[in-house]
């Protein structure tokens, strides 16, 4: 008993200062956007707290001043949207696929999956921009959003999960004269739901953030997503630092949401993944 005590104090205290080094960078940042460019260039982020310099100018320059940081905004927002939406069900059809039926070179094509995620982006990148541009998809949208549709990370995620979904749901779909397409998207789907939670934030994140593609396939400032924009503010001869602290500020904000308003999903598709039977 004093032994399992002993230990639940040590996993507190070790989680308690994970959490403290996490949210470090994040209280960093916020004491940061109330703070003018000078202090930044001159002190660097630091966790200092200093009222006589704090002040809410930078906040008006966002929603007031002369800049595209709000389109770079909702670029960002809706290549994330449209990209998580496809990679969800793309991945989430062809883990089905993998997961729910037996046919000719099933394990290869799956092996071929696990290949995938272990090869850098970086190795692509060279192979994936030649054929972006002999296809004519240069500066658009789409250039971005089809390479990663089918993800491979997310396809192996889902045919996990639905590897521990009882065949019975399948087969009594079946017996009731559902077709495969209507088994799929009336009792599949809707079993599915932690796990798309759990990817939804994951894929989130990882759109949003995206900055090394998009900066090698976009050219016209409008389509600039939010981490380009935010690093164009970083130039030879001028850096806007207000604009680029509360900017990454704000950056944070819509996958901090996600994440909470998901959080019980996340958690439960996390887990229900991990595990088969």
């Amino acid at each position: 008993m004093k032994k399992n005590t002993a230990l639940n104090i040590v996993l507190v205290v070790i989680f308690a200062v994970i959490c403290f080094l996490i949210l470090l960078p994040f209280y960093a940042i916020t004491l940061a956007s109330f703070k003018p460019g000078e202090e930044l260039i001159r002190y660097g982020l630091n966790l200092k707290l200093d009222f006589s310099v704090m002040s809410l100018d930078n906040f008006v320059f966002l929603f007031t001043g002369d800049h595209a940081y709000f389109t770079w905004f909702f670029n960002s927002l809706l290549l994330t949207v449209v990209q998580v939406v496809l990679t969800l069900l793309v991945s989430a059809t062809v883990a089905y696929g993998f997961a729910a039926y037996d046919f000719k070179g099933k394990n290869i094509l799956f092996i071929c999956v696990l290949l995938i995620m272990m090869v850098p982006f970086e190795i692509l990148l060279l192979p994936l921009y030649t054929l972006t541009f002999n296809l004519g998809m240069m500066n658009s949208y789409s250039a971005i959003i089809l390479p990663g549709i089918a993800n491979a990370a997310t396809i192996f995620f889902f045919r996990q999960y639905l590897s521990g979904i009882p065949k019975e749901i399948i087969a009594s779909g079946r017996v009731d004269g559902a077709s495969e397409y209507g088994i799929y998207a009336r009792l599949i789907l809707p079993v599915m739901k932690p796990s798309f939670a759990a990817m939804a934030i994951l894929n989130g994140m990882n759109s949003w953030n995206n900055f090394l593609w998009p900066f090698m396939v976009l050219s016209d400032s409008h389509k600039y997503t939010l981490p380009i924009g935010l690093k164009t503010l970083l130039t030879p001869y001028g850096n806007n630092y207000d604009l680029l602290i509360v900017g990454s500020f704000f950056s944070i904000l819509p996958i901090f949401i996600l994440f909470v308003a998901f959080q019980k999903y996340f958690i439960d598709g996390m887990t229900a993944g991990a595990v088969k039977g």
